[in-house]
């Protein structure tokens, strides 16, 4: 029900509901309504008729005084009026009021040899009925007070309800029930205000969340950091000391001083990736270009380290047309981390295989090493920011844990996403796809 139906409803039985218990109880009283109109009813009509009778003496002022008198003992009321309508007698008693609810009239013109005379206004009041005033009284008490409760139970108590959630949700607690209501604005308001605390409880949930990964994340870029920095600034200041005296000590002083410098290189520049890429979605600049051609460009950067190691590079199917809409050289970089990370884990004279596939609406990239694969554990986490598994797949390989982290989230601001698993015959498997060009679709 709608408050506006609240509203009229009461009104109608804080007005209604007492009159109709007066009235009730007044027809059930002592003496029963029926039997007080008939008897009323007589009582004017045999006054009338002495009225009628008197005609004569209409105009007689002793007359007048003395029916006055019996009138009033006899609890009657009378008027009478002449054909031009003045009044010739009247009998009304003082803070009496004619045409009151309960009051019974009858009106007779009198006629002389066919002439009128006169006209005879006989009325005589009910009489009140105490209890039924108390009734009434009550029943205005009684129609107050449900009236009231209803909307307090249906309108205050949810409104209440509702400012100290309010309340409550400022403090930012967010565990509270809010009192029903049947009023159907009061449903609506209940609900939208629900759907709301869901969503800040939610978007609460989340940004603890965040805060607690955003944390994690500088401890365990600034650990990261730290190590090689430690070393580096170690043996620099054994070469400042001239501890390193001979060529060939000088010489592997400044390979290790390179190799920790490389190292910081490759944190800082995937931190950098890392942070820019959570503004990649609104921000990416995109062109027409053939996936293939980015994928050579960035299996020619990694061929040297395969060559260190001893490590074949195989391709398949790199001649397909696969025509994409995107950044070459984000998906460059997505797809050189996928190389870099599949070098670090397969281990000398090893091979890693790199397939490129069209299907219909997309094209799929899939990497396979023969290094030792993925924990089933890990399975499920090799995508978090700075989450690195245990064996080989750690720290003392020079990664971050971030490099998988980024080429997925590369791939899904060109619309597309990046799986992992493990080949049946051991190492892992990396799996990458995202939409053709629109018009490139056979």
């Amino acid at each position: 029900m709608r408050i506006r139906k609240y509203m009229v409803v009461g009104v109608l039985s804080i007005v209604i509901f007492p009159w109709l218990v007066y009235f009730l109880i007044s027809l059930i009283g002592s003496h029963s309504w029926l039997t007080q109109r008939g008897t009323g009813q007589t009582n004017l009509t045999q006054t009338t008729e002495r009225m009628i009778q008197d005609e004569r003496n209409w105009a007689s002022a002793d007359w007048q005084k003395l029916m006055a008198l019996q009138l009033q003992h006899e609890g009657v009321d009378v008027e009478i009026r002449s054909p031009s309508n003045q009044v010739i007698f009247e009998s009304a008693r003082q803070g009496f009021h004619r045409h009151q609810p309960w009051m019974s009239e009858q009106r007779t013109a009198v006629m002389n040899n066919g002439q009128l005379v006169g006209t005879v206004l006989v009325s005589q009041p009910g009489n009140a009925d105490p209890l039924a005033a108390v009734g009434a009284i009550l029943a205005c008490v009684f129609a107050v007070t449900f009236v009231g409760l209803q909307m307090g139970r249906n309108v205050i108590k949810p409104l209440e309800s509702m400012n100290r959630a309010a309340l409550r949700i400022a403090e930012g607690d967010f565990d509270f029930t809010i009192a029903a209501s049947s009023a159907v604005e009061i449903r609506q308001v209940r609900t939208a205000f629900e759907v709301m605390v869901k969503g800040l409880r939610e978007a609460f949930s989340k940004q603890q969340k965040l805060e607690e990964e955003r944390k994690f994340f500088i401890g365990a870029i600034a650990h990261d950091l730290r190590t090689p920095l430690f070393a580096l600034r170690g043996f620099l200041d054994g070469m400042e000391q001239g501890i390193a005296k001979s060529p060939d000590k000088l010489a592997h002083y400044l390979e290790v001083c390179q190799d920790k410098a490389a190292h910081l290189d490759r944190l800082v520049s995937d931190l950098f990736a890392f942070t820019r890429l959570e503004y990649m979605e609104q921000t990416l600049q995109t062109e027409a270009f053939n996936l293939s051609e980015v994928v050579n460009t960035a299996i020619e950067s990694m061929a040297r380290r395969a060559r260190e190691k001893e490590i074949v590079l195989s391709t398949n199917t790199l001649d397909v047309d696969c025509v994409i809409s995107g950044d070459p050289h984000l998906l460059e970089r997505a797809i050189t981390n996928l190389l870099d990370n599949a070098l670090r884990h397969t281990p000398n004279q090893g091979s890693v295989t790199i397939r490129l596939k069209r299907l219909p609406e997309k094209i799929e990239l899939t990497m396979s090493d023969t290094g030792s694969g993925f924990d089933n554990d890990d399975l499920v986490r090799i995508f978090e920011p700075l989450y690195r598994g245990d064996g080989s797949r750690n720290a003392s390989t020079g990664g971050a844990g971030l490099g998988l982290s980024i080429a997925r989230r590369i791939f899904r601001c060109h619309g597309g996403d990046l799986f992992a698993e493990n080949a049946s015959s051991g190492g892992a498997v990396l799996t990458g796809w995202m939409p053709l060009l629109e018009h490139h679709h056979e």
